[in-house]
C-alpha cells in the first residue's frame, strides 16, 4: 500500500504562516480526523484542528483539499495553513504521525511522486530544483522556464520530427524493391534529419551560457601584490571581506564573495598577488591564483603601474588602480581608486555589461551537464544518420532510434532511477 506523506512545506519557523502538506490515499481521512470536515475541492475553509486522540484543539487555520489526479502530486493532497509557531507545527505533526498510513516525507518525496504520476518530467524537476536554489534574477527566469516545460516542449518537438523521419526511412525499406519510391522518401527523411541536427547543434552551442547562469559567473581579481585587489573586493562586496594591508603578499589563498550584478549571480575571487617568490606558501598561493584566474569567466587585471597582464590573461579587463595618487591612465584601461571609490561605478558598469553578454537576456534551454550530454549523444547519432549507408537504410534507422532514445533520456522517459536518487536528495523536506 502507498504511504501517505506529510511535511512542513513552507519556510523556517517561526513564521507568520506555516503550510503543512499531506499527499496520498489517506489525505482526506487525515483532514477529517483533525478538522472533522472535508472542505470542497480547491476551496479554502477556516476551522479548528484538534488532536484526534484527545480532542484537544491544536490551532485554527485554513484547510484545503485537492483530489487526485488534479493535484500537484497526482494524488489526493491536503494543505493545512497554520500559525507559524514551532510548538503549533510540532503539535500538528505529532497528531498526523499518530494516524494510520501516514509518515513524514523524505527530502524531495512530494516532487518524486509528481514525477512518478506524470505531473513533471525530469527536465521540469531539475528546473524546480534550480528555482528553489535560485539566488539571482537570471537564475530565477531560467529555472522558471525549465520548470514550466520550455525544454520539455522543445524536446518533444524534436522527438516528433525524428519519429516522422524514422517512419519515412522504414517506409523506404518496405518499398526497397521500388527504387523511385525508396529514393524519394529517403531523400525527404535525410532533409528532415539535417534540419533537426542544426536545431540540436544550436541548442548545444547555447548550453555553456545556460550552465554559466545556473552556476553563476566567476570574476577573478588578479594582479601584482599590493595593487588594491582586496580593497576593491571589499568595496564591491560592501563589507570587510578581505584583509587589507600595505604589506605585499597578504592574500595567500583564494577568497570568494558572492553578489549579484545585472541580475546575474557573480562570484568574486580575490587572489594572491602574482610575483616571483621564494616563500613556498606564497608560491602555492600564486599558483592557485593564476589557475583560478585562467578558469574565470571574467578577469580584472589590477595594477597601479600600468604593467600588462601575463600571456595567460591577455583577455583580462585592465584596471589602473590608485588613481588618487597617480591619475595617468593608459589607453584601454579603466582607472579607479578602490580607496576613495573614484571610477568604481564605471568598472561596475563594465562588469554588468560583461555579465549581460555572458548570461544573455533570454533563458537558455540547456542548463545542466546531464542535459548537455544527452543532447550531444542525440546529435552524434543524427550526424551518423546523415551518412552514406550504401543502401543499408536499416542502419540509418537504428541511429535515428538511438537519437530518439537520447532525447527520451534527456526528459526522463528512460534510465532515470540513479539520476532521480541524486536529484531528489538536493530538495528540502516538504518539496
Amino acid at each position: 500500500m502507498i504511504d501517505t506523506l506529510f511535511a512542513l512545506s513552507s519556510g523556517r519557523l517561526p513564521a507568520g504562516v506555516a503550510v503543512l502538506r499531506i499527499s496520498g490515499p489517506e489525505a482526506a481521512a487525515a483532514v477529517l480526523a483533525l478538522a472533522g470536515v472535508l472542505p470542497p475541492p480547491r476551496v479554502a475553509r477556516y476551522g479548528a484542528l484538534s488532536d484526534p486522540r484527545t480532542g484537544e484543539m491544536l490551532d485554527r487555520g485554513l484547510i484545503l483539499f485537492f483530489p487526485g489526479p488534479a493535484s500537484a502530486t497526482g494524488e489526493d493532497v491536503a494543505e493545512l495553513h497554520l500559525h507559524g509557531g514551532r510548538a503549533v507545527v510540532a503539535a500538528v505533526l505529532r497528531a498526523l504521525s499518530a494516524l494510520p498510513g501516514l509518515r513524514p516525507a523524505e527530502a524531495g518525496e512530494f516532487t518524486r511522486r509528481a514525477h512518478a504520476n506524470g505531473k513533471l518530467d525530469l527536465a521540469e524537476v531539475e528546473g524546480l530544483a534550480d528555482l528553489v536554489a535560485a539566488e539571482s534574477e537570471a537564475q530565477r527566469k531560467q529555472a522558471l522556464a525549465l520548470a514550466s516545460g520550455a525544454l520539455s516542449r522543445r524536446v518533444e518537438g524534436w522527438r516528433v520530427g525524428l519519429v516522422s523521419a524514422l517512419a519515412l526511412i522504414e517506409a523506404g525499406i518496405d518499398f526497397s524493391d521500388e527504387s523511385d519510391v525508396s529514393g524519394e522518401v529517403t531523400t525527404d527523411a535525410v532533409a528532415r534529419l539535417a534540419r533537426l541536427k542544426d536545431e540540436l547543434l544550436a541548442a548545444l552551442t547555447d548550453a555553456a551560457r545556460g550552465e554559466r547562469v545556473r552556476d553563476g559567473l566567476v570574476v577573478a581579481i588578479s594582479g601584482p601584490p599590493n595593487a588594491g585587489k582586496s580593497t576593491l573586493l571589499n568595496r564591491l562586496a560592501g563589507r570587510e571581506a578581505a584583509i587589507v594591508s600595505a604589506l605585499p603578499g597578504t592574500t595567500r589563498d583564494v577568497l570568494e564573495v558572492h553578489l549579484e550584478l545585472a541580475g546575474q549571480a557573480v562570484t568574486l575571487l580575490d587572489t594572491a598577488g602574482l610575483r616571483e617568490t621564494s616563500d613556498l606558501v606564497e608560491a602555492e598561493g600564486v599558483r592557485r591564483a593564476l589557475a583560478r584566474a585562467e578558469g574565470a569567466d571574467v578577469v580584472l587585471w589590477l595594477c597601479d603601474t600600468g604593467s600588462e597582464p601575463p600571456p595567460a590573461l591577455t583577455r583580462a579587463v585592465k584596471v589602473r588602480t590608485k588613481i588618487d595618487r597617480n591619475d595617468a591612465i593608459p589607453e584601454g584601461w579603466i582607472g579607479i581608486s578602490a580607496a576613495t571609490g573614484a571610477g568604481v561605478d564605471a568598472l561596475v558598469g563594465r562588469l554588468e555589461r560583461e555579465a549581460d553578454r555572458l548570461g544573455g537576456r533570454e533563458p537558455a534551454l540547456i542548463t545542466r551537464e546531464r542535459q548537455r550530454r544527452a543532447l550531444e549523444v542525440a546529435t552524434l547519432h543524427l550526424e551518423r544518420a546523415l551518412g552514406d549507408f550504401g543502401g543499408h537504410e536499416e542502419l540509418r534507422a537504428e541511429d535515428v532510434r538511438l537519437a530518439v532514445r537520447a532525447l527520451d533520456q534527456l526528459i526522463g522517459r528512460v534510465d532515470v532511477e540513479d539520476i532521480l536518487d541524486a536529484l531528489f536528495s538536493t530538495f528540502c523536506i516538504g518539496k
